[in-house]
């Protein structure tokens, strides 16, 4: 009975233990306290208004959300600063008519990470994802909204990915 109590207690300590190097969110140990993400510019040849700072809160809040770090203007531990390099709407399928049938809306963000702890983990990388829509719709309103949704919910969680979960 004292053998099964030791067992016990040794499997509980171990489990409460190694939930401080794993969480649900797929980070390991973070050494970093505090994050930084700087506003991204949008550099693209076509230029949608305000998905510049939808981007960028949508990076915050990601982080927030999935970590344990506090959000700071500067001197962040992490930081997170880049642009979006690319949105671009192309046709993917034609009608017999030569309409579009189906349109693609591509955006690109390059993010360059650094980890003021940890030199080894920087990074500067492009992560792009797109949106398919019917080549009847505009990419306006609703369709705008559905796609930027779709598009940065990936494209965070990527570089969320790359920095922090390490996948």
């Amino acid at each position: 009975m004292r053998y099964l109590k030791f067992i016990l207690v040794l499997v509980v300590a171990t489990t409460l233990n190694s939930c401080s190097v794993y969480n649900f969110t797929g980070t390991g140990k973070i050494d970093a306290e505090t994050f930084q993400v700087n506003y991204f510019q949008n550099s693209a040849e076509i230029v949608e208004p305000g998905i510049e700072r939808t981007f960028t809160l949508r990076l915050q809040d990601l982080i927030q959300n999935q970590t344990n770090l506090t959000l700071t203007n500067s001197g962040g531990d992490l930081v997170y600063e880049g642009e979006i390099t690319q949105y671009r709407i192309s046709p993917m399928t034609a009608t017999a008519d030569q309409r579009a049938a189906q349109n693609r809306l591509s955006i690109t963000v390059n993010v360059r990470f650094t980890n003021k702890k940890n030199e080894d983990d920087d990074f500067e990388k492009p992560f792009s994802f797109y949106y398919d829509f019917s080549g009847d719709s505009l990419p306006t309103g609703s369709v705008l909204t559905a796609a930027l949704d779709e598009i940065f919910e990936r494209i965070t969680q990527d570089v969320f990915n790359e920095s922090l979960a390490k996948w």
